[in-house]
């Protein structure tokens, strides 16, 4: 079978009537009466016609997308961002082309090109833990559409950020576990090039320092923050001649690694070693015993970046001043760093 597109021409030469009258009548143009419309739309379905929206886009100069790139989908974080950005953008008549990076600078790279390739009119990413070198992110800025990072983004690409404040979160947990009497408290860091993770890193090292607590090599490893990440950590803690007290994971899902390994080897959660993840995910209030984490307010950074780009959109002829927008994050603490009880 002839499995070759139907075009508008197809569609004018089963009418009779001239391709720029089909458009027009796709187009719900007024001065095309309602009885050719009819017939248009008729035989465009009887031709199983589907409109090009990349050469509309061409024509139009706006394709009403916008490219979202995360790290992974299988985050509540990166899903619910995801979710309220969505929805406000949809209610502006855009949708939305959501590509995951799997942490993969490569996979990143490809994405921001078929992105731009389908024309849309604005990206808005959080960047690949991989991600070293910027200049995928810097050909955007070069094509002149609008680029907002969240969560994780580069302060050298000078383009609208919005997240929370990662510094004073990492000391926000600190001081929760030196109230809790912890006094050798470890930490599962993310990449330090990350600029997140460097400043979780720094605000934990500057929290030490605040309590008088020495900083010790030993305590702190950078990783994926994946389950497999936090179990191989956890087992590398416990091996060492003195233990941590507690453990700080900058991961929610390297906290739960962190946790099925100190249940393994029957360590009393806090009382032992007290555990304190990162994110909120849901499995956090689910899991024996729960797990102290930060709240990032995914809901309002979603909704955040997507009226950034929206504000973009809207003044596209001047400058606006760049917007740097820092949430303050909320510590929730739950079982698994509360020594009021042991577990």
């Amino acid at each position: 079978m002839n499995k070759k597109k139907s075009t508008i021409k197809d569609i004018a030469n089963v009418l009779g009537i001239t391709p720029s009258a089909v458009s027009k009548a796709l187009n719900d143009h007024p001065r095309i009466s309602a009885k050719t419309k009819a017939a248009v739309t008729q035989v465009a379905k009887n031709l199983n016609y589907q409109p090009n929206h990349l050469a509309s886009a061409l024509r139009k100069g706006k394709s009403n997308l916008v490219g979202v790139i995360i790290p992974r989908a299988n985050s509540n974080f990166f899903s619910s961002v995801i979710e309220n950005l969505e929805d406000v953008l949809n209610k502006e008549g855009y949708n939305v082309i959501i590509a995951q990076s799997n942490e993969s600078y490569h996979k990143e790279c490809r994405a921001i090109d078929a992105l731009l390739f389908t024309q849309v009119d604005g990206i808005i990413a959080s960047m690949a833990n991989e991600t070293i070198q910027l200049n995928a992110y810097e050909k955007i800025k070069s094509k002149g559409i609008p680029l907002i990072l969240f969560d994780r983004g580069e302060n050298d690409l000078g383009v609208d950020y919005v997240g929370i404040n990662d510094y004073k979160s990492s000391q926000m947990v600190v001081k929760h576990l030196v109230n809790q009497g912890c006094r050798r408290i470890a930490h599962i860091a993310g990449f330090n090039h990350t600029r997140i993770y460097k400043n979780r890193i720094r605000g934990y090292k500057d929290a030490l320092n605040a309590f008088n607590l020495p900083f010790d090599a030993e305590l702190i490893v950078e990783s994926n923050l994946g389950i497999d990440d936090g179990r191989r950590i956890m087992k590398q803690l416990l091996k060492l001649k003195k233990r941590p007290d507690a453990v700080y994971a900058a991961g929610d899902l390297a906290a739960l690694g962190a946790l099925q390994v100190l249940k393994e080897e029957n360590v009393k959660i806090p009382n032992e070693i007290a555990l304190v993840g990162f994110s909120n995910e849901p499995f956090t209030s689910f899991v024996s015993p729960s797990i102290s984490t930060i709240n990032q307010h995914n809901s309002e950074i979603g909704r955040l970046a997507a009226e950034t780009f929206l504000d973009r959109m809207e003044n596209p002829s001047k400058e606006v001043k760049l917007n740097k927008i820092i949430l303050d994050a909320e510590l929730i603490v739950r079982q698994s760093s509360n020594k009021t009880n042991e577990y």
